[in-house]
């Protein structure tokens, strides 16, 4: 038994992962490093391109809940990640390159798995997974649409932050504290007074934007929106989103400044930090300038700049079904931000689930039915439910999941650590069922 994956993103890497550990031969390609995307810069598999977090690690959180039901079912992504994690609060963080090296070193040792290295062109006979990521090369985006028809693609712009050295804060006008008074201190948070804010969101607004074909503020990603998209839509924007200054109390003044931005660790040494919420496609200079006035930032050095990309999604709602597989042609599946999924745990996600249910086919098993009462079934069920009438991106969220049924007291925390056990209860009944034909 064979299957090819294309791709060794988070999905590809996981999709091939689980079908190795089943005792399935994989060959897994992958371009690098032969070519490059516009967002790629590592030779490593599973290179993170925007931020370095994976979003909260809490149960009363969705994505929290996913990673806990991918932990239990024996994820390759969620291992690494935990093995490289650096200190984050709530969320679960990662040394950027240590968790790619790890990924890597995991993936090329299986004995299952043999890596191919160059551009693929064109689908290949026999079983596929498809995980080429969004940034898929023309040659391969071209044969894709001559399989499923053009009018299946759509796309999306995306955007990463800007990367600077901490020993170049000014930690004279910042300090350390947890992110928005949860979990521990782990981020850097640098304040702005009013008119320090007013000065900065002015220059921000006002920024020269890199060009970018085919650019327009409404086809970003509501979960990735460049700064200056968000500032555009008035003056506090930002102080409701990524500059909320609420639980940030500077330990000078022992009161909350009017506005605050936040640096998270990107590195398990500690000498990289990531601006939150500081997705950008201003041109260079101008990120330098406007950023730079940032009062702890004033001297920063900026080690990787942020950049912007075209994402490329399908329309899966009656091209894929749940298991993501090309409902035309079995043989085929898709897994990751292609197939309409949105964030690193989803891709590996869909990647998970994608390449169980291929294992499964060839071993001559039945497949197995996660409901829409757990992450992984709700994502599978949304990326393939054709009642969605203008399909986008989607992160995993409790609303694609089905409620409790029952009124519960306490708050949407409560009633989200409900959703969660439920659905952790179901995971547990599935565990032995997924992890069975696994090879030691």
């Amino acid at each position: 038994m064979q299957v090819t994956v294309i791709g060794a993103g988070l999905a590809g890497c996981e999709a091939a992962w689980q079908l190795a550990q089943r005792g399935i031969c994989v060959t897994l390609c992958e371009m690098k490093p032969q070519k490059h995307t516009p967002a790629h810069k590592s030779d490593h598999f599973a290179e993170l391109c925007c931020s370095n977090s994976l979003r909260s690690d809490q149960l009363e959180n969705a994505v929290g809940l996913l990673k806990e039901e991918m932990r239990r079912l024996g994820s390759l992504i969620l291992a690494c990640a935990d093995d490289t994690r650096v200190e984050a609060g709530g969320a679960l963080a990662v040394d950027r390159h240590g968790f790619a090296a790890r990924v890597t070193q995991k993936i090329r040792s299986h004995p299952n798995i043999t890596v191919l290295e160059g551009e693929v062109t064109e689908i290949p006979e026999g079983d596929v997974i498809i995980a080429s990521g969004p940034l898929t090369s023309d040659a391969l985006a071209e044969a894709i649409a001559d399989k499923i028809g053009s009018g299946h693609t759509l796309n999306f712009f995306d955007a990463a932050a800007p990367l600077v050295s901490f020993e170049s804060v000014d930690m004279e006008k910042a300090w350390f504290a947890s992110r928005y008074d949860k979990g521990t201190a782990d981020y850097v948070n640098c304040a702005m007074n009013e008119e320090e804010y007013q000065a900065f969101w002015s220059a921000l607004t006002t920024a020269e934007q890199a060009e970018v074909h085919g650019f327009e503020d409404k086809h970003v990603f509501e979960g990735c929106m460049p700064v200056e998209v968000m500032a555009r839509r008035g003056r506090d924007t930002l102080l409701y989103g990524p500059l909320k200054p609420r639980g940030l109390k500077d330990p000078k003044t022992g009161k909350e400044p009017f506005a605050v931005v936040q640096l998270r660790r990107d590195n398990a040494e500690g000498s990289i930090y990531n601006l939150v919420g500081f997705q950008t496609h201003l041109r260079f200079p101008e990120q330098k300038r406007v950023f730079s006035m940032i009062p702890a930032l004033h001297d920063a050095e900026f080690v990787r700049y942020g950049v912007m990309h075209r994402n490329t999604y399908l329309n899966s709602p009656g091209l894929l079904d749940r298991f993501y597989r090309l409902i035309a042609d079995e043989r085929i599946a898709f897994a990751g931000q292609m197939t309409g999924v949105e964030g690193y745990v989803e891709s590996a996600a869909s990647g998970f689930l994608a390449g169980l249910e291929m294992a499964r086919r060839l071993l001559g098993e039945k497949s197995i039915d996660f409901p829409m009462e757990t992450a992984i079934g709700a994502l599978g069920l949304y990326v393939s439910n054709t009642t969605v009438a203008d399909f986008q991106p989607m992160n995993i969220n409790f609303g694609i999941m089905p409620p409790l049924g029952y009124r519960i007291k306490g708050g949407k925390r409560v009633k989200n650590a409900a959703l969660s056990e439920r659905s952790l209860a179901r995971i547990d009944k599935l565990r032995e069922e997924v992890l069975q034909d696994i090879k030691e």
